[in-house]
């Protein structure tokens, strides 16, 4: 038999013990490491879960090897009953167990899922941070209402303030997501969804796109710095400064198929920070004009059809 060299042999074993690693997550990119309320009960509820399941898991991985050693053909102390059909005590165990796990499980996701209400507002004594959220091909665009600025490739949020998203697509169906402060919502063109999560740990975070959209959807992804209030109000101050006009000649710009790089590459002045894009004065409503241009299609639509 041929034997494999050592120099081959050692790199193909460190990388098969490597592999199961490969789908673990970074720091801060997860709810198994959370930043917020929201994953952290996203993170209780998982283990719980997995708790309750291997009362069905364990003993399948245990018995089968057992029964496979116990009963192999060449043991002839084992009892041989071909005959037998029936055990009571075994079917209310085979079948009632799985029932029970199951009745818990539900029992689990019912009770959690009024505190994991996207729609839900934290319970906080500060005023909840209003952001509103454009989906588009390949990049989000986030609005801040009140502070009249908006960003893409980077969505800064306050530490431990509530923030209340409205989210919407400009485009098709999206996934609007940051794993390591919880929840998932969709964004639909003419609707709008919300969700609410809060930063409870300062870091820089990651938010994705988790639903296919195309070739650039791998690099719709978009950074969240945690901030301290103080460095928020100064990230703001930045953005107005930096920030180049949103009016509808630039959306119409930045609306155009193409990542957050490609729109930094078209639009981005040379004070503005590598992959980010900021805008100041953005005009009140702009949002909903975004949301409502769906709506007077529409409507024209229906109109014609009524004539």
């Amino acid at each position: 038999m041929r034997r494999f060299p050592d120099s081959l042999v050692k790199p193909a074993l460190g990388a098969a013990l490597l592999a199961p690693l490969a789908g673990c997550a970074t720091r801060g990119t997860g709810f198994l490491d959370p930043h917020g309320p929201v994953a952290a009960l996203q993170r209780a509820l998982f283990f719980e879960i997995v708790g309750w399941m291997m009362i069905v898991v364990l003993p399948v991985l245990l018995l089968v090897p057992l029964f496979a050693w116990r009963y192999r053909r060449r043991n002839t102390a084992a009892v041989y009953r071909p005959d037998w059909t029936f055990n009571r005590p075994l079917e209310f165990a085979l079948w009632g167990v799985p029932i029970a796990v199951v009745a818990v499980l539900s029992y689990l996701v019912l009770r959690d899922e009024i505190a994991l209400d996207p729609y839900a507002a934290l319970a906080s004594k500060q005023k909840p941070l209003q952001i509103e959220v454009v989906g588009l091909d390949w990049k989000w665009l986030f609005i801040y209402p009140e502070q009249h600025i908006a960003t893409v490739g980077q969505l800064a949020l306050p530490l431990g303030r509530p923030v209340h998203f409205r989210l919407t697509s400009d485009t098709v169906m999206q996934s609007f997501a940051i794993p390591a402060l919880g929840s998932q919502i969709y964004a639909m063109a003419g609707m709008v969804t919300q969700l609410n999560v809060e930063a409870e740990r300062p870091g820089s975070l990651r938010g994705l796109n988790t639903q296919y959209n195309g070739d650039g959807f791998p690099r719709q992804t978009f950074s969240v710095p945690i901030l301290t209030s103080d460095d928020f109000k100064d990230w703001v101050d930045t953005v107005r400064v930096k920030g180049r006009a949103l009016d509808p000649a630039g959306y119409a710009l930045l609306s155009q198929r193409g990542t957050a790089a490609a729109a930094h590459r078209a639009l981005a002045t040379s004070t503005m920070p590598a992959g980010a894009l900021y805008f100041s004065g953005v005009a009140p409503g702009f949002f909903a004009a975004i949301v409502g241009q769906y709506h007077q299609v529409a409507a024209g639509v229906l109109h014609t059809g009524a004539q």
